[in-house]
């Protein structure tokens, strides 16, 4: 991706302007920058996922829970991410509720979860979720 290329998870600045990838989720993506909070990893985890990136998905899940192979489904075409929600719960505890748009085959998906992270040793980890 270029410098000026927009982010996948679509979040935007002050002025509704689309962020740029390395702006935006390249920083956790390619680089070891721990995410901020718990919505900043989801949307690099959404990214992630549009782009294929299964080594970001695997380090970004807590081992309690992460899964041993991490397989993503061929042929889908990730349409847009929508943030509902993020709640702190405390210090080290978050949920984010969010809505993810896809394609597969022609036929639309919309994955809407609210998922919870935990942070520990300075770092945001996905824990789990319940779809709605």
């Amino acid at each position: 991706m270029t410098e000026l290329t927009p982010c996948p998870c679509g979040r935007a600045d002050a002025r509704g302007q689309g962020l740029a990838f390395d702006a935006c989720c390249g920083r956790y993506l390619d680089h070891d920058t721990p995410a901020p909070d718990a919505e900043s990893l989801m949307r690099s985890r959404y990214s992630a996922f549009v782009l294929g990136r299964t080594d970001h998905l695997s380090a970004s899940w807590h081992p309690s829970t992460r899964h041993a192979d991490l397989d993503l489904e061929p042929g889908v075409k990730w349409l847009g991410l929508e943030v509902k929600r993020h709640r702190v719960i405390d210090a080290d505890h978050a949920e984010v509720e969010f809505v993810a748009r896809s394609r597969t085959g022609g036929r639309g998906h919309r994955l809407h979860e609210t998922s919870r992270f935990v942070r520990e040793g300075g770092r945001w980890f996905y824990l789990d979720g319940d779809l709605k």
